[in-house]
């Protein structure tokens, strides 16, 4: 099944792609001899991966269907860059049949697997009758043509609830939905078809048996165009939200030697059936009892590869490049050795605390850590888009054990800021921290079983408070100087108000006659002893424990890093009075990010309950619900379908009822 033509050297690379797995491949693609050509949408002119090229070619506008997702454009870009060949690195069009068959068209080389190959893989239903003729063992499920909505729920009530909807064309949980009983499979069913033709531009659906508290096991294949085939090992993707991953390792503490050898040599069997060329990988549920069902196959490179790499010396995007020049892959299959352990974790612009709630703005501070490798396009002062995924990093930690590459882990994160706006940093080190995982057992139910204990809503503590007010008044450069051993704030407490994370907080400073400080809030005390102020980095003393923290000042807004907790804090000691006191619901629901409406669900004059969804937005490829804050009848609509509304503004308007 490979259809692949002659092959024919290249020289010049055109990545279709952006932020972080663009320079990643450039990273080695350049270390080979090759040159290289980014692509870039105007959300994305100025980003590192178009400055770090040796040419860049705008392909459009901000919407990734306006660029990323261009096909014609990004083809032109390679025949007017002189590139010869493209990678696709992952999402966007790199599982795309028809713009990999267009650049074989274009003579251009694609470096991926063969356009019949990723059609057959990318289409799950057909996917499933592919692997179950090679004898992969797959879901039971239905994956017939017959889509309409009484056939689906009769196929439902045959494999037996619970069931999973999933997008035919698509992946990555996007079109995805977990249904419990009957009666919530229509809405259910109607809402993955929304999010999957939007994602995928099709709303066919597949349907397979919900297999309970599973683990998600991939195997890394390769394949060349001789005939030869390896697969690399597993990587344990079980830590997820809403059907994405979160943190990935390799190898998985629940997978035995016995276990890879037989789920790689089945993997191996599929790729070889397939005439599979490139990087691919099978996914694949693991049940309490060891045995595995195939999911589906990526055609591409994972963004989870870095751990595959780190534990085999191998590196993935190399070897697509040997194999796209024709190359064989040099490897059998005993001379692939897994050493160490390798975790990952998906720095992401989202509030746990809010159902993960994409977050877009400008990251005032970024400063990666040390010791670790870290995957990422970011720079102090880089804006995140909302047309774009929420993963703005990656973050990899190895060692000789699982537990060493996990407290380093725990480290990196600890060390890492990201100031401006809210990440997913101290819910990853939550997750790391738990025993659950800590111990290995953490399924694909992890983050649903113990949500309660990993970070939610959280009210800043005395302490905390007490570090964000010296903060702000150690670095205000108005503050009264310090003259022959005192202050005037050594004889009158200084008055301060702060904002920090939603939470409003008076207290008072006082500069003591030995240069101490005392921060006075709700009547208990903290002193603090500075040992030095930096730009950007504070060294102090609590109770003679030396500590340290990383923040930046801008104007009266204050972003501290303190033991892995971002805070972010806001002078108010001279605003006005009424600055951010609470109010309780006005009826108008705004929307919570900037996105595009995908529906509207109520009418004027419609009567809506407390809760009830009245608006669908899409933000950064994933669909968020907006409910009504109250009972009453909707008023008025302030937005209309496919328009792109910026976060706050008003939606849909609501009276209360009588």
């Amino acid at each position: 099944m490979s259809g692949r033509r002659t092959r024919t050297l290249f020289h010049k690379i055109l990545i279709a792609n952006r932020g972080e797995i663009a320079r990643r491949i450039a990273r080695t693609a350049r270390r080979l001899g090759y040159g290289v050509v980014a692509v870039y949408s105007d959300a994305d002119a100025g980003a590192l991966h178009v400055r770090e090229a040796d040419q860049a070619v705008r392909i459009g506008e901000a919407p990734p269907s306006q660029s990323y997702l261009n096909a014609e454009a990004i083809i032109d870009a390679a025949k007017s860059s002189g590139a010869d060949a493209v990678h696709p690195g992952y999402g966007f069009l790199a599982e795309n049949e028809g713009f990999a068959q267009a650049c074989l068209d274009a003579g251009l080389i694609f470096i991926g697997p063969s356009p019949k190959a990723i059609a057959a893989m990318g289409n799950k239903a057909r996917a499933k009758e592919i692997m179950l003729a090679a004898g992969v063992p797959c879901v039971p499920g239905y994956q017939g043509s017959d889509q309409s909505e009484s056939t689906m729920l009769a196929e439902a009530n045959r494999i037996g609830f619970p069931v999973m909807i999933k997008a035919a064309a698509g992946g990555g949980g996007r079109g995805m939905r977990l249904v419990t009983d009957a009666t919530a499979f229509a809405g259910s069913l109607r809402s993955a078809r929304s999010e999957a033709q939007s994602a995928f531009g099709d709303p066919a659906m597949i349907l397979e048996r919900a297999i309970i508290n599973p683990r998600h096991i991939e195997i890394q294949v390769f394949g060349d165009c001789f005939g030869h085939a390896v697969h690399l090992g597993e990587r344990d993707c079980s830590v997820q939200r809403r059907h994405q991953k979160l943190i990935e390792e390799a190898p998985s503490p629940a997978v035995s030697p016995e276990l890879r050898a037989r789920m790689g040599a089945v993997a191996v069997s599929a790729l070889k059936a397939l005439g599979y060329e490139g990087a691919g990988t099978l996914e694949f549920l693991l049940d309490t009892d060891g045995e595995f069902y195939f999911m589906e196959m990526n055609t591409r490179l994972q963004v989870e590869h870095p751990v595959t790499e780190a534990i085999t010396g191998l590196d993935l995007v190399e070897l697509q490049l040997r194999v796209a020049h024709g190359e064989p892959l040099g490897l059998q299959q005993d001379d692939i050795r897994l050493s160490g352990h390798a975790i990952e974790v998906r720095l992401c612009a989202e509030d746990a605390a809010r159902d993960f709630m994409p977050q877009s703005g400008k990251i005032e501070l970024w400063q990666s850590p040390d010791g670790v490798r870290v995957e990422h396009a970011l720079e102090s002062g880089v804006e995140i888009s909302p047309f774009y995924d929420s993963m703005i990093a990656k973050i990899i930690a190895s060692g000789a054990t699982r537990e060493q590459a996990r407290s380093r882990l725990i480290c990196a994160l600890e060390q890492t800021a990201a100031f401006g706006l809210t990440t997913n940093q101290a819910f990853l080190m939550s997750c790391l921290r738990h025993p659950a995982f800590a111990s290995g057992d953490a399924t694909t139910a992890f983050v649903e079983k113990y949500r309660e204990t990993l970070p939610g809503p959280r009210k800043p503590t005395p302490s905390e408070v007490a570090l964000a007010a010296l903060l702000l008044y150690v670095t205000n450069p108005y503050r009264p100087p310090w003259r022959g051993g005192r202050t005037l704030a050594a004889t009158f407490p200084m008055p301060s108000r702060i904002e920090l994370d939603g939470h409003i907080h008076d207290l008072e400073i006082l500069r003591e006659r030995d240069g101490g400080y005392v921060a006075s809030l709700a009547g208990s005390d903290h002193g603090f002893e500075i040992d030095e102020v930096d730009r950007d980095s504070i060294r102090f003393r609590v109770n003679g424990v030396t500590q340290s923290a990383k923040f930046l000042r801008d104007r009266d807004r204050l972003f501290i890093l303190h033991r892995g907790v971002t805070l972010s804090v806001h002078d108010l000691t001279l605003a006005g009075p009424g600055v951010a006191t609470a109010t309780g619901s006005d009826g108008k629901v705004r929307a919570a990010m900037t996105g595009r409406v995908v529906a509207i669900l109520v009418k004027p004059g419609e009567i809506v309950s407390a809760g009830q969804a009245v608006m669908m937005l899409e933000a950064m490829k994933m669909e968020h619900v907006h409910t009504a804050p109250i009972a009453g009848i909707v008023s008025a609509i302030d937005v209309s379908e496919g328009e792109q509304v910026t976060i706050g503004k008003i939606a849909v308007e609501i009276e209360a009822a009588a």
